[in-house]
């Protein structure tokens, strides 16, 4: 079960101040020099350290569900079980997204030196979270490819335009609403931002939402062949329908096994057990993705203008205190080093991010607001991206 896909990407961390504009065109290094700044040891991962961190997790997982089944039933007051029940299906959410980024370790061979390793490991963890995992891994590999490529990346391309539901309503109150003032409402910018937290990652995976329209193995693959879960999807090479049809079987195991535990218990409490953690898992992984790619000074770039350098960097850090650096495996505060070399573990990743932030200067972005206020802040602001007429083939967010 051995597959190369991996493209070195790395991202840079660091605190800064608030972005700034920079209106004269950047001087990017080449990938070499960035290298080289970096001290050799941060690109060896060790496979004992990284099983660790699994059993790590996975004993939290195990103890969480251990505790949810134990204790939670003995509590008689409804309303404390309610609210035992909450914070059960946020913490295990937590640990779930540590589980995911694992996985998301071992699908860039970062996890260990051992490709089959890496594959049954990420394999075994993204199945238990429902994610198909050599789908995922393909697919994101070619967005480390083509990071901030207007056509090519393979998962984040913004609109060029207002959202077609943002016009309809428009449309519908021209009479006694501007559209500037519609987009920002606030319930507009909640309906949107739930929308996309809470179906966002299901619609990526069915319908290959969101990315390029150059970006298709197969361009003439219709709307319904490009899902993630199609082993003749047009994402996909013919040559890896094998691996995609691998990650349906491991889906397909645990869908048994949800069905089982849900005869062995009742739906209810399977829901509460797996159901709650897995839609949290997804929200954190669609706002980590959204705000690491998305910000007024981070640009995008046409097929000419792009570069892999300069899409690596058109990416932010930021910060989540100690939930970021200790639970998610710091994969929200250092992924500008990740863009950049993506085979290098998450724990010198930190190391990596110092070593470069001082060759890369202004061209390093961070934000050290709150994550997620960021969340609300950045879905109004950040709505489709236009043309910068004082420097062609270049993308930026319209204001």
């Amino acid at each position: 079960m051995s597959t190369v896909t991996q493209v070195e990407v790395p991202a840079v961390r660091a605190r800064t101040a608030p972005m700034k504009l920079n209106t004269e065109k950047p001087e990017f290094p080449d990938i070499n020099t960035i290298r080289k700044a970096i001290p050799p040891h941060c690109f060896k991962p060790s496979a004992a350290r990284s099983l660790s961190y699994v059993l790590r997790d996975s004993i939290m997982a195990g103890a969480l569900v251990y505790a949810a089944l134990t204790y939670i039933p003995t509590v008689s007051n409804p309303i404390y079980r309610t609210i035992l029940w909450t914070v059960y299906g946020f913490l295990q959410g937590l640990v779930g997204v540590g589980l995911w980024i694992l996985a998301h370790e071992c699908g860039h061979g970062a996890f260990s030196l051992h490709r089959r390793l890496n594959d049954i490991v990420g394999w075994l963890l993204h199945s238990a979270l429902l994610v198909p995992f050599f789908s995922w891994k393909f697919s994101h590999a070619r967005h480390h490819r083509f990071t901030g490529h207007m056509q090519k990346d393979m998962a984040f391309v913004p609109r060029t335009s207002r959202s077609h539901f943002v016009q309809s309503i428009g449309c519908a109150l021209s009479n006694i609403m501007e559209m500037e003032v519609l987009e920002d409402a606030p319930l507009i910018n909640l309906i949107r931002l739930l929308g996309q937290q809470l179906g966002g990652w299901q619609v990526y995976l069915l319908l290959n939402a969101t990315a390029g329209e150059d970006s298709m193995q197969n361009q003439d693959a219709k709307w319904w062949r490009r899902s993630h879960f199609d082993p003749w999807s047009g994402v996909f090479r013919p040559q890896e329908a094998i691996f995609i049809f691998i990650s349906d079987v491991g889906l397909a195991i645990v869908c048994a096994g949800l069905y089982y535990g849900s005869m062995a218990l009742d739906w209810q409490t399977m829901f509460l057990l797996y159901g709650v953690p897995y839609f949290w898992v997804n929200h954190w992984l669609v706002a980590i993705t959204y705000l690491h790619h998305t910000h007024q000074d981070v640009p995008h770039y046409d097929g000419e203008k792009w570069t892999f350098v300069s899409g690596a960097l058109a990416t932010v850090d930021r910060d989540f205190g100690f939930i970021g650096r200790h639970v998610f495996h710091g994969i929200i505060d250092t992924h500008v080093v990740h863009h950049l070399f993506s085979r290098i573990p998450f724990y010198h990743a930190e190391e990596a991010t110092r070593a470069i932030k001082p060759l890369l200067g202004d061209l390093y972005h961070s934000d050290e607001s709150s994550f997620v206020g960021s969340l609300w802040e950045t879905s109004r602001s950040c709505q489709y991206v236009e043309n910068d007429p004082a420097n062609p083939g270049v993308l930026k967010w319209a204001k």
